[in-house]
C-alpha cells in the first residue's frame, strides 16, 4: 500500500474483499473446471482491469497457446461506482472499494466471470483473483451507487449483502486500534497497520471469528467457480495469525484438487515481507526496484550479484515483477513508457531464475492523470481489451514475450545460471544448464560476441523473434552452435534466447507458440533482428535465354548489418555473377536498412536471385530462403525485397509529416522487415512529393503487424508520433497501400 498519492494507495488497496455473504466456509458446486491439463508453468499474466471477456479471449488465442501457467485478474465483486472523484468519473481504484461479494462489478457479471474461468482451464491456464478482504468501501463515501445493485451505508459501516454491519470493523480506540482519528498514521507500527483504516477504508476487525468465516466464505466461492488462487493486496495489513486462520478453511481447487496459490502485497516499510511466507508467497518489491535501476542505467553486469541483493523473500517464495498497477504509476519501476528498458527487464525477468514471475499488463494512462479510469462506457463499466488502438498495454501477448514464456518453460527444471558473461557492462549472456541460453544487450548498438551456451551442437531458432515454426524452420533468427559455442548478433536494445525446444529441424511445441501481434505503447517496444545465417541453398541456371538488350533493374533490400558487412545481390545470369559470390554486385547503403542499386540485366529474360552479406574478411552469409524469381520485359524493373523474408509482398506506405530542416520522416514497426520496432533501423521515406513521405517495402504475406511515423533529426533525435501504434494486415496480393498523416 502507498502513503504518498492518496489514488495510489487506494489502488494499491488490492487487497482481499472481505467476507462473502456466506457464513460457512464450503466449497460451493463447481461451476467451472478443466477440461484439458494445465500448462506445466509458473508464469502469470497479470492481465489488470481487463474485463472478463477480454481475459477470456486472451486465454484461449494467447496466453494458453503460448504456455502461460496462469492469469491474474482485477478484483470481481460490487463497488462503488463514482461518477465523479478527484481523479475524474470511475476512477481505476473503484474496484478496491467493495460492497458486496457478488460478482457484479464493473469487469462483468457471474455469467461472465465463470464462462472467463471455463475458457481459460480449457485453455490450460489457471486463474487467479484479486481478492479484496482487508476493508470495505470507504467511511468516507459521498456517494452510494454500485455497479451490481447493492446498498451500503459508509458513515453506518454496514454492507448488508455481506453482510457486515458496525461491530465488524475496527474504530478508534476499540482496543484494536489505539489511534485518535482511526486512521494509520505510524507506519512503523504494527498494530496501527494492522488494525486502523488505511486511507479512511472501513477496517475489516479480521480477529473476529464470524469476519474470517465471512472472507473465507467469499474465498471459497471463487473457489467453486473454478479459481485457482489469489493475489492478497494490502495482506500487510491483516496480522499473519489472522489470515492464517482464514486461510485455514479454503477449500481446494476444482481443477487441480490443491490449495490455492497465495500471493501477498507486503509493501516494504514498517515489516518484514517475509514475515508473511509461512501464509504464501510475497509479491518481489525490491526485486522491481532492482530491476528498474540496472536497466535504466543499462549496468546489466551488476545482475551477477541478484543474490546479494536485499530482496523480500526467497525465490521460492516470491511473486516477482517488473511492475504492477501501483508501480508504474508512482515511477519507482519501469513502465510501459520507459520503452526497450521496460520489455528488456519483462525479458530478463523469465529467464532468471528468481521468483515466479508475473508480467503485467494494464492501459495506457497519463503520468499526469495517474488515477484516471480505464476504458470505458459511460456508466463506468470497463469496455473489451482492444491491442491495437493503444489504449492498452499488450505485451503478453508480443511475440518476444510468449517467445520467452516458452524459452522459461524448456529451462525451469535447471534453477541455477551458469556460463554467465559480461561482454560489456550493458551486455550479457547466461545460460540455463544445457537447455537454454539467454543473452540481452542495453544499448544502442548490436554488439557480436561469442558465447558458452551450455548447448549441444545444432541450430537453434530465437524465441524473441518467433522461435521454430510448425515445419521446422526459424520463424525468425537462426543461432548456430558448434562445440558448445555460438557467435551471436544481440541488437542493439534487444535480446536473444534459444532452447533445446526451438531446435531448427523439430517441429513447434505448444508453448513456443508466438503468433500474436506485439504489445502497443507510444514508443514500442523493441525485438529482435535475424543476426545469424545458414547455408545458401543450391545454385541454379539460367531458366531462359538471354534477350537482344537489356534493361535496368533495380534492386532494394532491406537487410540490417554489422559494421563492417555489406550486402550484395548475385543470380542465375552472368549480370548478376552466375552465382560466384566474388562476382557479386555490391548494394549501396545510403539508404540503409535499405541497400540499392541498378543493373543493366538482359531483357526478355528469367532468372534467379538472391541477397548475401559479407564481412570484412570475406566471409559469404547467405539468405536462408529459396531463390527469388524474376523476369525482364523491354521496360526497366524494380525489385523491392526484405532479407529472408520469402512470399513477400508489398505495402506502400505514405505518410504527410511537416519537418524541420536536416529531420526526415523514417516508419517502423512490430516485424523484423519493419525493423522490429528498432529506429536505428527503421526504414527511411522519400520526400519526393513533400509533406508527403514515401515507399514501398516488402513485408510477409498473410501477416498483421504494426508500425508508426518517426522523425530522426541529423544528430540521430528520434521523435515518435503521438497516440497508439497504427495495424495493417495483408493477404496474397502483391502490393498495397496505407496512407497515413503524422499524429
Amino acid at each position: 500500500m502507498r502513503t504518498r498519492s492518496r489514488s495510489l494507495l487506494v489502488g494499491s488497496l488490492t487487497a482481499l474483499t472481505a467476507a462473502a455473504g456466506i457464513l460457512t466456509a464450503v466449497t460451493l458446486p463447481t461451476t467451472a473446471s478443466a477440461a484439458v491439463t494445465l500448462n506445466n508453468s509458473d508464469v502469470t499474466a497479470n492481465l489488470w482491469q481487463w474485463n472478463f471477456d477480454s481475459v477470456a479471449a486472451a486465454c484461449t488465442d494467447h496466453l494458453g497457446p503460448a504456455g502461460y501457467g496462469a492469469v491474474q485478474v482485477a478484483p470481481p465483486q460490487d463497488s462503488v461506482s463514482l461518477s465523479s472523484s478527484s481523479d475524474g468519473a470511475h476512477p481505476w481504484w473503484e474496484v478496491y472499494q467493495p460492497t458486496s461479494y457478488e460478482i457484479a462489478g464493473r469487469l462483468g457479471n457471474r455469467t461472465d466471470f465463470t464462462d472467463m474461468v471455463t475458457a481459460c482451464h480449457n485453455a490450460g491456464v489457471r486463474v487467479y483473483v484479486d481478492a479484496v478482504v482487508n476493508h470495505m468501501a470507504g467511511a468516507n463515501n459521498t456517494q452510494t451507487t454500485t455497479y451490481g445493485g447493492s446498498t451500503f451505508s459508509p458513515s453506518g459501516y454496514s454492507y448488508p449483502s455481506v453482510p457486515y454491519s458496525y461491530n465488524d470493523f475496527h474504530h478508534p480506540n476499540d482496543g484494536y486500534c489505539n489511534d485518535e482519528d482511526g486512521v494509520i498514521d505510524n507506519w512503523n507500527d504494527i498494530n496501527e497497520i494492522t488494525n486502523c483504516e488505511l486511507l479512511s477504508l472501513s477496517d475489516l476487525k479480521t480477529q473476529d471469528s464470524s469476519v474470517r468465516t465471512k472472507i473465507a466464505g467469499f474465498l471459497n466461492k471463487l473457489i467453486g467457480y473454478g479459481v485457482d488462487g489469489f493475489r492478497i493486496d494490502a495482506a500487510k495489513h491483516v496480522s499473519i495469525g489472522d489470515f492464517s486462520a482464514i486461510r485455514g478453511q479454503l477449500a481446494t481447487t476444482t481443477a487441480e484438487g490443491k490449495a490455492p496459490y497465495i500471493a501477498q502485497e507486503i509493501f516494504p516499510g514498517g515489516v518484514s515481507p517475509s514475515s508473511y511466507t509461512p501464509n504464501g508467497d510475497v509479491l518481489g518489491f525490491s526485486y522491481a526496484y532492482g530491476l528498474k535501476s540496472q536497466f535504466a542505467n543499462g549496468t546489466l553486469s551488476n545482475l551477477a550479484g541478484i543474490g546479494s541483493w536485499s530482496l523480500d523473500a526467497s525465490s521460492a517464495l516470491t511473486a516477482a515483477m517488473v511492475t504492477n498497477h501501483d508501480l508504474e504509476r508512482d515511477g519507482s519501476t519501469l513502465r510501459y513508457q520507459d520503452g526497450s528498458p521496460y520489455v528488456l527487464a519483462n525479458y530478463f525477468l523469465l529467464a532468471y531464475p528468481y521468483g515466479q514471475p508475473f508480467v503485467y499488463d494494464g492501459f495506457a494512462f497519463s503520468t499526469s492523470a495517474t488515477g484516471a479510469s480505464p476504458p470505458s462506457d459511460s456508466r463506468g463499466f470497463v469496455t473489451g481489451t482492444n491491442c491495437a488502438n493503444g489504449a492498452w498495454q499488450c505485451l503478453t501477448q508480443s511475440t518476444g514475450v510468449k517467445g520467452m514464456v516458452g524459452w522459461r518453460n524448456a529451462t525451469q527444471s535447471v534453477s541455477t545460471v551458469s556460463n554467465w558473461t559480461g561482454t560489456a557492462s550493458n551486455v550479457i549472456g547466461f545460460s540455463r544448464g544445457n537447455l537454454g541460453w539467454f543473452g540481452v544487450n542495453r544499448s544502442g548498438s548490436a554488439s557480436t560476441a561469442t558465447y558458452r551456451t551450455g548447448l549441444a551442437d545444432g541450430a537453434y531458432c530465437d524465441r524473441i523473434t518467433g522461435g521454430v515454426t510448425s515445419g521446422g524452420t526459424c520463424a525468425g533468427t537462426s543461432i548456430t552452435v558448434s562445440g558448445g559455442t555460438a557467435s551471436i548478433t544481440i541488437p542493439a536494445n534487444g535480446a536473444v534466447a534459444v532452447d533445446v525446444n526451438a531446435k531448427r529441424g523439430t517441429t513447434a511445441s505448444p508453448s513456443a507458440s508466438a503468433s500474436a501481434s506485439p504489445s502497443t505503447s507510444v514508443s514500442p517496444s523493441v525485438s529482435v533482428s535475424p543476426s545469424v545465417s545458414v547455408s545458401p541453398s543450391a545454385s541454379v541456371s539460367p531458366s531462359a535465354s538471354a534477350g537482344t538488350g537489356t534493361v535496368a533493374a533495380t534492386f532494394n533490400v532491406y537487410a540490417t548489418t554489422t559494421t563492417g558487412t555489406d550486402v550484395y545481390v548475385v543470380g542465375s545470369n552472368a549480370a548478376l555473377g552466375s552465382w560466384n559470390t566474388a562476382n557479386a554486385v555490391k548494394l549501396s547503403a545510403t539508404g540503409y536498412p535499405v541497400w540499392s542499386s541498378t543493373v543493366a540485366v538482359p531483357s526478355g529474360t528469367s532468372f534467379e536471385y538472391k541477397y548475401i552479406k559479407k564481412d570484412a574478411s570475406g566471409t559469404v552469409t547467405w539468405e536462408s530462403t529459396a531463390n527469388r524469381a524474376a523476369s525482364t520485359g523491354t521496360s526497366p524493373v524494380t525489385f523491392t525485397n526484405s532479407w529472408n523474408v520469402a512470399n513477400a509482398t508489398t505495402v506502400t506506405f505514405t505518410e504527410t509529416a511537416t519537418t524541420s530542416a536536416g529531420q526526415n520522416v523514417y516508419v517502423v514497426g512490430s516485424i523484423d522487415s519493419l525493423g522490429a520496432w528498432n529506429p536505428a533501423n527503421a526504414i527511411p521515406l522519400a520526400a519526393t512529393s513533400y509533406p508527403a513521405w514515401s515507399r514501398p517495402v516488402a513485408v510477409p504475406q498473410n501477416t498483421t503487424f504494426q508500425y508508426k511515423y518517426i522523425k530522426k533529426d541529423a544528430s540521430g533525435t528520434v521523435t515518435w508520433e503521438s497516440g497508439s501504434n497504427r495495424s495493417y494486415t495483408t493477404g496474397t496480393s502483391t502490393t498495397y497501400t496505407t496512407t497515413d498523416t503524422w499524429k
